[in-house]
């Protein structure tokens, strides 16, 4: 979900590199990732491969919901997956990850108190994620094509912007319907409520241009004026449309936004381990830095 920043990492990729054990200059192995776009951006993952031998190959997702099937599917293909703490308690009641080995994460105790003792990333004493990553899901208008500022959720229920929104695939258009409904606490919602977001959701969806699904998709969307308004990942697609002098702005309506934490997970029985934890301990390194 999402954007890496990357301004200061060649800094914090020589720090890592500083404190790593490299042994020898042959590659060490290899460490398949499962990951958001913008987490093996080339501006830092060759310079990671560089120090610490470790071969970096990435498939990207483009919801929470990717994970689980991916891994159930087997195979063996996958080392490291980056899902969103929301996700998590699932695929460790399913044993599709395996517990962290806390002593080989150097800076585990630097990372806020608030996201280590994550009750989502716990079972039974042992810690299944290592917290790297975290901001919010926005909302996003052009603003040379709405000229009022949007405040509320029920904008992307309203007719006048019929065929202009987008809203992401993903379980967290539940969460936006239930907000426009009242229901405030989306991670507790009893069935009726759940029943409620559906029908909500049926409600939209003759308004809807695109169910977007990549950050790439997203930002076509909207330099192609398609789409005016719909949900975002904060920070990076808005970024990346400045780039391209496309004018959009980002704003937490008033019923609230959900926020996010990414977490590096380590998919149960990899043989990967020592560029696991290499990857493990570069990621929160540069964390720092950024």
């Amino acid at each position: 979900m999402r954007k890496f920043k990357v301004r200061n990492l060649s800094i914090g990729i020589a720090a890592w590199l500083a404190i790593a054990t490299i042994g020898g200059s042959a590659l060490a192995g290899e460490v398949n990732l499962m990951t958001w776009e913008g987490y093996a951006d080339e501006s830092f993952i060759k310079d990671f491969e560089m120090a610490s031998g470790c071969k970096v190959s990435a498939t990207y997702v483009g919801s929470n919901d990717d994970f689980a099937p991916k891994l159930s599917a087997g195979g063996g293909v996958y080392d490291l997956i980056s899902p969103a703490i929301d996700t998590s308690p699932v695929l460790i009641r399913a044993g599709l990850v395996d517990p962290i080995d806390l002593s080989k994460v150097k800076r585990y105790n630097e990372i806020y108190d608030k996201f280590r003792s994550a009750p989502a990333l716990k079972k039974d004493g042992k810690t299944y994620g290592v917290p790297f990553s975290w901001g919010s899901i926005p909302f996003m208008y052009r603003t040379d094509k709405i000229k009022t500022p949007p405040k509320s959720l029920k904008e992307l229920w309203s007719a006048k912007y019929k065929g202009k929104i987008a809203l992401w695939d993903d379980k967290s258009a539940i969460y936006v319907a239930s907000r426009v409904l009242g229901n405030m606490d989306i991670y507790n919602l009893s069935d009726a409520q759940l029943e409620a977001a559906k029908q909500k959701l049926i409600e939209q969806k003759p308004l809807i241009r695109k169910y977007w699904s990549t950050a790439g998709e997203l930002v076509d969307l909207y330099s192609n004026g398609e789409v005016w308004i719909s949900n975002t990942w904060g920070g990076y697609q808005s970024a990346l449309l400045a780039e391209q002098k496309i004018p959009v702005k980002e704003f937490i309506p008033e019923e609230g936004a959900e926020g996010w934490v990414d977490s590096w997970m380590i998919v149960k029985g990899t043989p990967n381990q020592e560029c696991v934890y290499k990857f493990i301990n570069m990621a929160t390194l540069v964390q720092k830095r950024v």
